[in-house]
C-alpha cells in the first residue's frame, strides 16, 4: 500500500490522500483583484482528475498595500466573495478541499503597483527582490490594524466556502519578514527572539480562532530556512513550528524563506531537510513542496518520514494530466 494513497485525518479535516496543490500564483484575476472565468477553467483543469486531496489556492491580498502584482487575487472586502465562491465551488466540484491563502507582501510590494512606499516590520530592503524598495516601518498601531486585515480576510474565506486558511508566512513576504531576522530589526515586542518575531502571527491565528472558532482549520506556510548565517536557523524554525501548533493551526506548509523559495538546488524535495527536522518535533501534519516530479519520488520522502502531505507543483503547472498518470501508475502497481 501506498502511503501517498492513504488518507488522513488532523482535527478538521479529512483528506482522501496525501497529494497537495500548493498555492501558485496565475496573476489571471481582474485589476481589482476579482476571479476571472480563467481562473475558474485553470482550477478546474488542474483538479478535474478528482484525485488531488487539498487544493491551497494562490495568494490572496488582505489589503491595498499587500498586493504583490497587479493581477493578483484579492480577499480585501466582501465584493471578492462572490467571485471566491465560484472558485470553490468549482474546487469542490472536483472532489477536492479548498484553502485560501492569506496573504499580504509587505516591501515586496512595488510603489508602482500599491501607489505609496511599500511596508515592512522594519526599513531594511527586502533581500528576497532584485527590484525591492526601502519600506517604511510599521508602528504598532498599524500592526493591530494588519492584524485585523488578516482575521477579516479569514471571516471572507468562510462566507466564500473554503474549508480553511493558510496564513503566508514565506518567500519573503510580510510575515516572514517579521519572521527573519535579516528583515525583522525591531526592539519593540514584535521584535528580537523567536517568539517576538512570531507575535504578529500568533496575533492572527488567535483572532481567526476567536472570530471563527477552533473547528475552522488554519494552516501557516512558513519560510523555514533563509539559507544565511543571519537569517532564521532550523532551531527557531521548529520553536516557531511548536508554537504554531499549541496555537491550533493543523497543518504546516514549510517553505524557503527570505533568500531561498527560489532555490538553485532542483533535486527532488529540495527543502526536505527542513521538513524532516520540524516533522520530528511536531505532531500536525508538514507538507514537503519542491522538485517533486513524479509520484515514486514522493512516496519516498513519505516513508523517510520527511513529511506527511507532498506538494505537486511545477509539475502539475506544466502538465495538468500529471496526477491522473502518476496516480494511475501507482495505482497499477499496488
Amino acid at each position: 500500500m501506498y502511503i501517498l494513497k492513504s488518507k488522513l485525518k488532523t482535527k478538521n479535516l479529512s483528506l482522501k490522500n496525501r497529494l497537495v496543490m500548493p498555492p501558485m500564483a496565475t496573476s489571471k484575476s481582474t485589476p481589482d483583484g476579482l476571479v476571472t472565468d480563467e481562473i475558474i477553467k485553470y482550477y478546474d483543469e488542474k483538479t478535474k482528475s478528482k484525485k488531488i486531496s487539498l487544493v491551497i489556492v494562490e495568494h490572496c491580498f488582505v489589503e491595498p498595500r499587500g498586493k504583490a502584482n497587479p493581477l493578483q487575487m484579492s480577499i480585501q472586502n466582501d465584493t471578492c466573495i462572490d467571485g471566491l465562491k465560484k472558485l470553490v465551488d468549482t474546487i469542490h466540484k472536483n472532489e477536492s478541499l479548498a484553502i485560501a491563502q492569506l496573504a499580504h507582501s509587505g516591501s515586496s510590494a512595488l510603489s508602482s503597483v500599491i501607489g505609496e512606499q511599500p511596508i515592512s516590520c522594519s526599513s531594511i530592503i527586502n533581500p528576497s527582490k532584485t527590484d525591492a524598495e526601502t519600506p517604511r516601518e510599521l508602528n504598532n498601531d498599524e500592526i493591530k490594524i494588519i492584524i485585523k486585515y488578516f482575521i477579516n480576510a479569514a471571516v471572507r474565506a468562510k462566507k466564500a466556502g473554503f474549508d480553511g486558511v493558510e496564513i503566508h508566512s514565506a518567500h519573503g513576504y510580510l510575515l516572514n519578514q517579521f519572521l527573519s531576522p535579516i528583515t525583522n530589526k525591531r526592539t519593540d515586542e514584535y521584535g528580537g527572539d523567536i517568539y517576538s518575531r512570531i507575535k504578529i502571527h500568533s496575533e492572527i491565528i488567535y483572532g481567526i480562532k476567536k472570530e471563527l472558532g477552533d473547528n475552522y482549520p488554519v494552516l501557516i506556510r512558513i519560510g523555514a530556512g533563509d539559507y544565511s548565517k543571519d537569517g532564521l536557523s532550523i532551531e527557531d524554525a521548529i520553536k516557531a513550528s511548536k508554537h504554531f501548533e499549541k496555537l491550533g493551526v493543523e497543518i504546516l506548509d514549510i517553505s524557503g524563506g527570505l533568500c531561498s523559495y527560489r532555490i538553485i538546488d532542483t533535486k527532488p524535495g529540495y527543502f526536505s531537510d527542513l521538513t524532516n527536522n520540524i516533522k520530528k518535533n511536531v505532531n500536525i501534519p508538514v507538507i514537503l513542496t519542491g522538485g517533486i516530479k513524479t509520484a515514486v519520488q514522493a512516496e519516498k520522502f513519505l516513508k523517510n518520514g520527511d513529511a506527511d502531505l507532498i506538494g505537486i507543483g511545477r509539475a502539475l503547472l506544466k502538465d495538468s494530466n500529471w496526477v491522473e498518470k502518476e496516480m494511475n501508475f501507482i495505482e497499477n502497481k499496488s
